[in-house]
């Protein structure tokens, strides 16, 4: 079932201070040097204070201002995170008031084209299905974006590209679901997707009514999660540069 995906721009702005340089007017202080004090040496920050950083950024980013997009990040060569930071992360994203939102339109959809019959209908059934939507979704996020992540030290973001051919970019989004990034920098097989994908699916058989549970079922749904995947991450690839042309800003 299709999942509120198609709704996303990444909003990301830059402000820019100018700094104005300092001259001297005295020529004997030009001439000499200046002497050397410990306390003005800025310490490179670590691997963990960069991401910290970065990872304020992101959680900042929303498509057209509602719509959470904290999973994305434009560095190319973004500091892994750490284990409590993928789980922040990911509780982030699954608590926001967007989720509940999109697990509201959801379970109206299952209700007006009468999915899962067992729920039965009116407000006991609508209630059913919210629970179900929302329960997808925040398990779906906890495994595929924090446990597996954490255990098998993959990154649980998409890292956009954010230029190059459309046919490159494309298949980069496309692969994102089967091909990550992992913490030391190297590139491989994206198993905490594939397997929080099954995972969730598998736990959705302790609350989906009996008709609706088996292995057939399952792997329908990993399979149905893991194509709106696919179609999440070629919209947020590309829709920065769809939204340049339609409201002609940066």
């Amino acid at each position: 079932m299709e999942k509120w995906i198609i709704v996303l721009v990444l909003l990301s702005s830059a402000c820019l201070q100018a700094q104005d340089v300092p001259t001297t007017t005295n020529t004997a202080q030009e001439s000499s040097p200046a002497p050397a004090n410990d306390n003005n040496v800025t310490a490179e920050p670590s691997q963990h204070e960069k991401a910290e950083q970065e990872l304020k950024e992101q959680e900042r980013q929303r498509i057209l201002g509602i719509v959470p997009n904290f999973n994305t990040t434009n560095v190319q060569n973004a500091a892994p995170l750490s284990v409590g930071q993928k789980f922040r992360l990911s509780f982030h994203s699954a608590i926001d008031p967007f989720e509940f939102v999109a697990a509201a339109l959801d379970a109206g959809y299952s209700q007006w084209q009468k999915d899962f019959p067992g729920y039965g209908l009116g407000a006991p059934g609508y209630a059913k299905r919210f629970g179900a939507a929302y329960a997808d979704q925040f398990s779906g996020i906890f495994w595929g974006n924090a446990v597996y992540p954490s255990l098998l030290h993959e990154d649980p973001r998409y890292f956009r590209q954010g230029e190059g051919t459309v046919r490159h970019r494309g298949l980069h989004a496309i692969a994102s679901t089967v091909w990550t990034k992992h913490d030391n920098g190297t590139w491989g097989p994206n198993y905490a997707n594939v397997l929080g994908n099954l995972t969730a699916g598998g736990l959705s058989n302790i609350y989906y009514p009996a008709t609706d549970r088996g292995v057939e079922l399952t792997l329908e749904r990993a399979a149905t999660v893991t194509a709106e995947g696919v179609l999440g991450a070629i919209f947020v690839e590309f829709w920065p540069d769809i939204s340049q042309k339609l409201f002609h800003h940066n």
